[in-house]
């Protein structure tokens, strides 16, 4: 009996445990409902609220370098958040990749302690582009508007729509997945790139090409490829002027990703799924980083920016498919 009685209290007690438990998730979605203005149906709440707990986990158990907390993104899977965010398909070779890092090994080209083209007024606010795999479009506009800022000392935000919606017959997709270098490819053809105030993001498409020649707000003459896995021509590169970068932003660390200096040991340097724009990079407490700004909106991140590992062989694949106009 008294073999019985003590089950019966360990049960009890897991009982008590585990509501208390629900009560902590239940109270942190909730607020988190609040503070990002969420609402279900009832058959979608339940699946949301498991997705929202093992994302609380993954955070409340991280123990990475950088800093994650739950964020707009915490009722997605990281498979759903993938299809929906991060839709850049780049396949690198990998013999290639390791040339430019061999390259980096045998030269150490002087460079600058920091840089930081957003203090020296050369990019556009932080931009969101939605449901919508149109990355590679923000990337490229980025590239554009540095090139611009520092041609003409005319800061200019350009369309990402206008390059959604009318590089299809360069091999873009619209919301589908593109490269940035079929889109510069488009703007070299076209001629010009409309305005942002002229063709604003809509999150949708590719649509009907609406580009008109007269509200375009400039153009460029041809763009350049870094060396793939080069480091230290990406890093000489953004000493320039801003980079247009793909990565890997794939796994939970990344969407959650808070502040701090991002390194992830487990992402590819040759499968890469965003596209973002290098901005800059320092050294915060010992450790290389660059400034990289997302399209994800000024909530994600430091109010929009990552700070991504630097000198770490290639993490992420940062220097593996850069490019620039």
């Amino acid at each position: 009996k008294k073999r019985i009685m003590k089950i019966f209290a360990f049960l009890a007690f897991l009982a008590v445990a585990f509501a208390a438990d629900e009560y902590v998730y239940q109270q942190a979605f909730r607020s988190w409902m609040e503070t990002y203005g969420r609402s279900y149906t009832q058959d979608d709440f339940l699946q949301r609220y498991e997705v929202f707990k093992a994302n609380k986990d993954f955070v409340d158990n991280f123990d990475g370098e950088h800093v994650v907390a739950l964020n707009e993104f915490a009722d997605l899977t990281s498979e759903e958040f993938n299809q929906l965010y991060n839709k850049m398909n780049v396949a690198a070779d990998p013999a290639q990749v390791a040339r430019g890092a061999l390259m980096d090994r045998l030269q150490r080209p002087n460079l600058p302690t920091s840089v930081d083209w957003v203090k020296k007024g050369a990019v556009t606010h932080v931009k969101n582009q939605g449901q919508c795999g149109s990355c590679w479009s923000f990337s490229t506009t980025g590239g554009i508007e540095g090139c611009h800022e520092i041609d003409t000392g005319t800061l200019v935000s350009f369309s990402e729509q206008n390059l959604v919606d009318c590089s299809v017959p360069e091999g873009n997709h619209g919301c589908d997945g593109g490269l940035m270098d079929y889109a510069f490819e488009y703007v070299i053809k076209n001629g010009g790139l409309d305005t942002e105030a002229s063709y604003p993001y809509t999150a949708t498409g590719p649509n009907p090409c609406k580009y008109k020649a007269a509200n375009s707000g400039g153009t460029i003459a041809s763009y350049k490829d870094v060396t793939s896995g080069s480091e230290q021509d990406l890093q000489q590169a953004i000493v320039s002027h801003p980079v247009s970068v793909a990565i890997d932003a794939g796994l939970p660390s990344f969407q959650f990703y808070h502040s701090g200096v991002y390194y992830e040991p487990q992402c590819s340097s040759t499968q890469l799924d965003h596209g973002v724009l290098a901005v800059g990079f320092g050294v915060d407490s010992g450790k290389d980083y660059y400034i990289v700004k997302n399209s994800w909106g000024a909530s994600w991140g430091m109010q929009g920016y990552i700070w991504m590992s630097r000198n770490r062989d290639n993490n992420c694949g940062i220097a593996t498919a850069a490019s620039y106009p």
